[in-house]
């Protein structure tokens, strides 16, 4: 009938089979009960499990309401929504519908990124399944970070349904007619390192020229701070502090950085570039963006040359070639010299956060852990005693 359970700040409270005037009362004191022993400012009412509802429970609903102004209605299936929505309870408080049920099981997977798989379930449709079971705040938070991009100006498609995966998780739904990423296009030779490099920079320097001054974009350089922060106990003091230093003099910038950008985040629609994948989406100088291109393309093939080939489906050569030609076209310059001092810059950044992801991510326990951070502390120590800035 009724259970819950404190988590992440919040009262999880499972609703379950009728709730009527003959049990209105015990629902109502075993409720009550839960908010005791678990007094949180906000209350999660689970309505997946719930059968039926009279005005008897609606009153109860309420009661909670007033009481913890921060409660909200979830998996509300929609003959009980309906019933909500006439007696004026969707005005009143929070409610949220139950969420379809999607399996991608034999679905092809079209990307891949740190929070999630992109999945095509049908010639028209997409799927972001999202690596953390309870991600709705994330998906919810990315979906706002699409409209914004959109209304920016920046060609994204913008996930129009949110469900529940079979098996577990969420997931976000995009319309994508017959999309392909850039990566499957360069991968079956249908466009040249060249050719796909232009349509990549085309898009990004689009990006890099947008400012939307918005209070939910993060700031980049305050992100970056915080990985540099966490090496402190694992570089050479001198590293360290000029690792900071760097980073901390790049002045405030508000124009829009993607801070995933890749090959496999861009899809080809009828001839237009559209960007996917915004949970990264902030703002701050381009020199972030080419730190996390250079990981990309560079930095997660220097222990193993063929993870490119499994994520992008292109060789370590090609993605290097990419890299080199993407950051030409991008300072719109054939000079070598200023090209490889941009790269070094770009290279700082880059292995600052893959280092600092690799000890989070256990990789001091492994092997191929543990060699990769012997990697990003050999290219730092080679490359900050020689650059005095990161700007371009």
């Amino acid at each position: 009938m009724i259970g819950g359970r404190e988590e992440d700040g919040r009262l999880l409270v499972t609703l379950t089979g009728k709730i009527d005037s003959f049990n209105a009362p015990e629902v109502e004191r075993k409720l009550m009960a839960l908010y005791r022993e678990h007094p949180c400012e906000s209350v999660e009412l689970d309505c997946d499990k719930l059968a039926y509802c009279t005005s008897a429970g609606l009153r109860i609903i309420l009661r909670m309401k007033q009481k913890v102004n921060q409660t909200v209605l979830v998996n509300v299936h929609p003959e009980l929504y309906d019933i909500l929505d006439m007696t004026g309870f969707t005005e009143m408080m929070e409610v949220r519908k139950a969420y379809r049920v999607f399996s991608v099981e034999g679905c092809e997977v079209i990307g891949e990124g740190a929070n999630g798989k992109v999945y095509r379930v049908a010639s028209d449709t997409i799927v972001k399944v999202y690596l953390k079971p309870n991600a709705l705040p994330e998906i919810h938070r990315e979906r706002e970070l699409a409209r914004l991009a959109f209304v920016a100006g920046v060609p994204t498609a913008i996930p129009y349904d949110v469900v529940r995966i079979e098996g577990g998780g969420y997931g976000s739904v995009f319309e994508m007619l017959n999309a392909v990423s850039l990566a499957e296009v360069l991968a079956h030779g249908e466009k040249t390192v060249d050719e796909a490099a232009e349509i990549s920079i085309r898009l990004l320097k689009l990006i890099h020229s947008r400012e939307p001054h918005s209070k939910i974009l993060p700031d980049m350089r305050a992100v970056a701070l915080k990985w540099v922060n966490f090496l402190k106990d694992y570089l050479p003091s001198d590293l360290s502090g000029k690792l900071t230093g760097l980073i901390s003099a790049v002045p405030e910038d508000a124009h829009l950085v993607h801070g995933d950008y890749h090959l496999n985040n861009i899809m080809l629609q009828n001839g237009e570039s559209l960007l996917i994948d915004m949970d990264t989406l902030c703002h701050g100088h381009p020199v972030f963006e080419l730190g996390a291109m250079y990981n990309a393309y560079v930095g997660f093939g220097l222990v193993d040359s063929g993870k490119q080939m499994s994520f992008f489906g292109i060789s370590r050569t090609d993605c290097l070639s990419f890299w080199r030609r993407s950051l030409e076209l991008y300072l719109d310059t054939g000079d070598a010299g200023l090209v490889n001092a941009v790269e070094e810059k770009a290279a700082i950044i880059g292995i600052a956060h893959l280092m600092s992801r690799e000890i989070r991510h256990g990789g001091l326990t492994r092997e191929d852990g543990r060699a990769m951070i012997e990697a990003c502390r050999g290219i730092l120590a080679e490359l900050l005693p020689r650059v005095d800035t990161l700007l371009f």
